[in-house]
This record gives C-alpha cells, sequence and structure tokens, in this order.
C-alpha cells in the first residue's frame, strides 16, 4: 500500500490526482488524520496502514515565516516530522520518497549544482530540509531524495497564480530578475516520483524541475506574454525579502533523465498547465 503524507498541499494533491487517473490504490494523510509531529500518532496510523511504499511531501513550506514566527513550526514539521516518518517506514520495510529544495544549496556556484554538490543552506526553511535529508539518509535502507525548486501547479497557492492575480490589478508590475533557477511543475514532478518506482531507479539523491532555467523576470514574462502589462526587472536589492535566496540554483537534471524520464522544458509545461486552468 501508498501512503501520502501532506495529501492536500500543492504536490500531495497532484499526486493524487495522478495516482486516481492510473488507478493506484494509497491512503492520504495530512494533518486532520496524521499528525507527523506526533510520534504516536505517525506510528498509529503506519501500524494499520503497513505502506510498502511513502511519498512523504508533508513540508513547512512558508520560506520568510521560517525566519522568525514560524521558525518553531519549521523544526517541528520539517526536522522532527521527517524523523518519525522515516522511523516509521524504516520499521514498515518501506520505501521512502522525501522532497527537498534547491534552497540547500547557496547559490553562489557559477556553474549547475550536480547530486553530490556541497550543500551549504542560507535560509531556515533551506536548513530544516536538508537536515530532513539527513534524517532520511541515516534511517530509511530504501530511500529517494528528490530536489526540487520554484514549484507551480493547480493546487495551492504558487508564482503562476500570483503573477496573474496581480496582472489584474496593476499596470505595471516589478520582478526580480537576479535570481536563476527551474521551475517546477508539479506534474512533471509528480510523474518522476511515479516513475522512479516503476523503474525501480537506483536509490539516492535526485534533482528534478523542468528543463532549460530563468530569472523570476523571464518566468513572468512568460506567465503574462499574452496580458497587456508592463514588466520591469529589478535587483534582489530592490525587493528585500526576510529570508535569503540563492542567486543562482541551476540544478543538474543529469541523473534524473538518465532513468529514462523525459523532462520538458518549462516553457513547455507552463503552457500545458495554463490550457488546462
Amino acid at each position: 500500500m501508498i501512503l501520502i503524507t501532506g495529501s492536500n498541499g500543492q504536490l500531495g494533491t497532484e499526486l493524487r490526482k495522478l495516482l486516481d487517473e492510473k488507478e493506484i490504490q494509497y491512503v492520504a494523510t495530512d494533518s486532520s488524520n496524521m499528525d507527523i509531529t506526533n510520534a504516536e500518532a505517525v506510528e498509529a496510523v503506519f501500524s494499520e496502514v503497513k505502506p510498502s511504499l511513502v511519498y512523504h511531501c508533508a513540508a513547512y513550506t512558508a520560506v520568510d515565516k521560517a525566519e522568525d514566527e514560524g521558525k518553531e513550526l519549521n523544526e517541528k514539521i520539517n526536522i522532527e516530522g521527517t524523523k518519525y516518518v522515516a522511523e516509521a517506514a524504516e520499521r514498515q520495510g518501506a520505501t521512502m520518497i522525501y522532497i527537498s529544495t534547491d534552497y540547500v544549496f547557496d547559490g553562489t556556484n557559477p556553474e549547475e549544482y550536480s547530486v553530490d554538490a556541497e550543500t551549504n543552506p542560507k535560509n531556515e526553511y533551506g536548513r530544516t530540509k536538508y537536515e530532513g535529508e539527513q534524517i532520511v539518509q541515516e534511517i530509511c535502507s530504501k530511500y529517494y531524495i528528490i530536489r526540487t525548486s520554484w514549484v507551480f501547479g493547480e493546487f495551492g497557492q504558487n508564482f503562476v497564480y500570483t503573477m496573474r492575480r496581480l496582472a489584474e490589478t496593476h499596470p505595471k508590475l516589478t520582478v526580480v530578475s537576479d535570481q536563476v533557477g527551474r521551475p517546477t511543475w508539479t506534474r512533471t514532478l509528480a510523474e518522476f516520483m511515479l516513475h522512479v518506482i516503476a523503474n525501480q531507479s537506483e536509490y539516492g539523491i535526485y534533482h528534478l524541475s523542468n528543463d532549460d532555467s530563468c530569472s523570476w523576470y523571464e518566468f513572468a514574462c512568460e506567465i503574462l506574454k499574452d496580458c497587456d502589462i508592463e514588466i520591469s526587472p529589478v535587483t534582489s536589492e530592490e525587493y528585500p525579502q526576510k529570508a535569503y535566496r540563492p542567486r543562482q540554483s541551476i540544478m543538474d537534471l543529469s541523473k534524473a533523465k538518465d532513468t529514462g524520464f523525459v523532462i520538458p522544458s518549462w516553457k513547455a509545461a507552463l503552457h500545458d498547465f495554463i490550457s488546462v486552468i
């Protein structure tokens, strides 16, 4: 049986949709029926479900709040919660898929980040997700750590929805142009999560986003290319945020491609996404 944590989040909902399409059975959990920060609650659910595969999609993702008001919750969910899920998965002999982030890197590398590149998280969210990675590697015998970036999709709030909403009420927008990375459609990510299992890919760390790269400014221009709106580039200094953002967090996708998974470009993924919303 498959167990999903964070099943009502942006990625968890996309994953459920994909599994439903393929008529694959699963048990969906969220904070209402399994508080991952409570070891006893996690163990009770795992003992009942007896999963052979765990998609750990639950996470604290409020990057700026994690710096101050959400710091404690960020640690409880991303570190303690991951530990309890990993321990329960290992007791059941289950394979665990843990979703991580490009924020485990500091963004100072001019080249693409390989899966074994040196990590150096510079914000609290990145730090806790990296600690989660280490926990999974220490506890789980069978695991996939999938680092992703700039996630957008049908469910939940994301950059695409924000830009489209702002374009309805603003004649001009300013968007950061000196942060470069790879956007990721939740559909592509969910498909890869199924792919590594179906193909019995080698356990370990993978990077998965859509192909090609862009700045947030270029991403916004593509999102709003059919809208009558002026978009101007600004620097990170002109748009200060609480949490540090990597300036260059392009992750090398070659290991994911070597599994036989075909990765669409971010522009193709964005076009397909917008066509169905």
